[in-house]
Formats: structure tokens, C-alpha cells, sequence
């Protein structure tokens, strides 16, 4: 182990967690601003990768595809909130929880009857190809993009919500939703725009990830796993908490998986320092959501707090 190979790993826990982060500052938005609880986000990942995929590979060009899948995204946001969600407000969550879930399995048999089947592969833009020279070490100039992408990302919603109209908005609707109503501001239609944003950013997540993995039915289940444990650490609502989460789950996940094999390898043998050192990995995250949890069972960052 060299401290290059560390610090490159450092790196792509970093990467990790800033595109956790689109994933859970969508989530984490819908559920302080409409109170709804949304297992489908995942499928809303996996169509922006589709789409970026398919538009990609139709045109040769990557970011026309990049487009293309947050807009898709953005749209059966919009689509699924107005046709279902709209009616699950007042519901029940364990209702929100069975109405999600049937989203999933008719998103993801739709992407299938859609796309097909197989895998579909998303090529690195050709301007972003290689690799940098860091120093310690040679990064994929891609990864390093999408570890910049995501901090633009984070300031421009930062931009939103803290100095825009439609922030102020957003940010009464989470406070006190029944008084803007009376106020007049347009529940119903500030729900779409908020549910579409949180799409958007799933989906922009999905086409950004194409580039390194297989984009493939079911790929948003994971990472929806992954962005509960973020908003749970970070704090349900809370888009610096949201930040916070997925930088610390992004780093030690990654991390985990690195060092712990290594350090197990020191007194067994290979074989089985992978195998325990991998399995322990696993779990370090839900270790520290559960640590967190008993220390501050509202999260890091409580909006309300």
C-alpha cells in the first residue's frame, strides 16, 4: 500500500460521495418539503442514465445525452407527481412506502420493454478522456470532472434555495405549508417543481455515473440504499446535512474497502483478509448511521434545530 494508491482512493471516496449527493439532496428535499417518503428516486437515476446513454450513443455526443437524461428525469418527476403522488400527501407513510414501490417495478419492467434487456454503455466525452498528473499520482481526468461537477452542483442548489424566490418558497413550504398556501402561493404547483428539481438531480447523477458502470435495469436500487443513510446521517431536510452525509458515507465506504483488506492481510492470508476485510466494509456506513443515530437521533444537521 503507497500513499499514491491511498490518495488516490481518498479521491474516489470523494467522487463517490459528491454524486451521493445529487442523489440524496433530491431526496432529502421531497421528503422535508412534501413530508413524502420515495422509494422510486432510485428509478429516477436509472432513467437519466438510460436516456443519457441512448441519446449519446444516437448522436456522439455525451453531453447532448447528459441533457437529455436529467430533462427525462425531470420529466417523469413531474409526470409521476402529478398522476400518483399527488395523491398520497395525506396518506399514510407505509401507503407512500407500497405506492413507491409499485413505481419501481413498472419504471424498471418499462426501462426493459424501452431499452431492452442488455446493458447499455456510455462512452467518456472524448475532452475529458486520459488522465491528470496530480502529483502522487495519474487521476481519470473524468473522475476529476465529476468530483468538480458535483461541487458546481452543490453551490448552484445552494444558490437556489438560500437566495432565489423559488428558494423562499421551498423553504416556507418545509417550515409551514398550510400558511403559504393561505398566502397564495401554489401548493400544488410548487410539489411538482420540487419533486421535478429532486428528479432532475437523480437523474443528472444517473447519466454522470453511466460513463463508469454498466447502465442497466436496477441500477438505482443500490444507490437508493446509499441516500437513505445519507439523509438519515445528515439529517432528514437538510441539504447540508445531505452534503455532510454523503461526503463522510462516499469517504469511508470507499475507504473501507481499501484499508481494511490491507490491514487484515498484515496477519492472515490474502484470501481471507479479502474476504473479512470486504464484509466488515460493508457495514462500516450502517455502523456510523447508528452511531449517529444515538448521539443525535435528528441527524448532524436537523433543519429545524
Amino acid at each position: 500500500m503507497t500513499l499514491a494508491l491511498l490518495f488516490e482512493q481518498l479521491l474516489n471516496g470523494l467522487q463517490l460521495g459528491l454524486m451521493l449527493f445529487l442523489m440524496s439532496a433530491g431526496l432529502t428535499l421531497v421528503f422535508g418539503v412534501m413530508g413524502l417518503i420515495n422509494l422510486a428516486h432510485g428509478s429516477l437515476f436509472m432513467i437519466g442514465a438510460f436516456f443519457c446513454a441512448a441519446v449519446a450513443a444516437a448522436s456522439g455526443n455525451f453531453w447532448l445525452g447528459l441533457v437529455a437524461g436529467t430533462a427525462a428525469a425531470a420529466a417523469a418527476g413531474a409526470l409521476i407527481e402529478v398522476t400518483v403522488l399527488r395523491r398520497l400527501y395525506t396518506a399514510d407513510h407505509l401507503d407512500q412506502v407500497l405506492a413507491t414501490y409499485a413505481l419501481i417495478l413498472i419504471l424498471s419492467e418499462g426501462t426493459r420493454i424501452i431499452f431492452g434487456p442488455f446493458p447499455l454503455y456510455l462512452d467518456v466525452p472524448a475532452s475529458l478522456s486520459g488522465t491528470v498528473d496530480l502529483g502522487l499520482t495519474l487521476y481519470p481526468l473524468y473522475r476529476l470532472a465529476l468530483i468538480g461537477f458535483g461541487l458546481a452542483v452543490a453551490v448552484g442548489l445552494w444558490f437556489l434555495i438560500a437566495r432565489t424566490r423559488l428558494g423562499v418558497r421551498i423553504r416556507a413550504g418545509e417550515n409551514d405549508r398550510e400558511m403559504i398556501a393561505a398566502l397564495g402561493v401554489n401548493i400544488r404547483a410548487l410539489y411538482t417543481v420540487v419533486f421535478a428539481l429532486g428528479a432532475a438531480l437523480a437523474g443528472m447523477a444517473g447519466a454522470l455515473v453511466g460513463a463508469v458502470q454498466a447502465v442497466q435495469v436496477g441500477m438505482g436500487e443500490p444507490v437508493l440504499i446509499l441516500a437513505f443513510v445519507v439523509i438519515v446521517i445528515g439529517g432528514i431536510g437538510s441539504i447540508k446535512g445531505a452534503m455532510v452525509g454523503a461526503l463522510l458515507v462516499g469517504v469511508i465506504d470507499t475507504m473501507g474497502r481499501f484499508l481494511l483488506p490491507n490491514i487484515f492481510a498484515t496477519f492472515m492470508g490474502a484470501s481471507q483478509a479479502s474476504s473479512i476485510g470486504s464484509a466488515l466494509a460493508s457495514i462500516l456506513i450502517y455502523l456510523l448511521m447508528a452511531v449517529v443515530l444515538v448521539l443525535r437521533p435528528k441527524g448532524l444537521f436537523p433543519p429545524h434545530a
